[in-house]
């Protein structure tokens, strides 16, 4: 069982975080127009480094601090306006909705990977 979560593990990951990032910036779009709200976003790229095991440090002298973590969190990072408003409203809708288009084809795609190496273990077990 532990080869096939390592077989699909990292598709499945991928997958599951262009999931989480499109629910936040959705929630963006859908609060473009309430004041004060700060638009958020995940850092795709560092969080999946970091479930993937190349984010955590690594002390190269004994003298450094020890640190057990990952060197990047899941926690939402606040996205900087390009066009600041006057109510404090953050959300750029150009922004997040180029955002959103391009996160839902990488999904797409990520679940067309993952859909892929299924196929090729079921044709596998049936010796095709």
């Amino acid at each position: 069982m532990q080869v096939l979560k390592e077989y699909l593990g990292f598709s499945a990951t991928a997958l599951n975080l262009r999931e989480r990032r499109n629910n936040i910036i959705g929630s963006n779009i859908a609060n473009a127009a309430t004041p004060g709200y700060k638009a958020r976003d995940i850092n795709f790229e560092q969080i999946l480094k970091a479930k993937e095991g190349d984010g955590n440090l690594v002390n190269s002298s004994q003298r450094h601090i020890a640190f057990s973590g990952a060197a990047t969190s899941d926690r939402l990072q606040f996205r900087q306006s390009m066009n600041p408003s006057v109510d404090g409203n953050t959300v750029e809708l150009s922004v997040e909705q180029m955002e959103f288009s391009e996160n839902s084809l990488r999904y797409v795609s990520s679940l067309n990977f993952l859909n892929s190496r299924i196929t090729g273990l079921l044709s596998a077990i049936r010796g095709e």
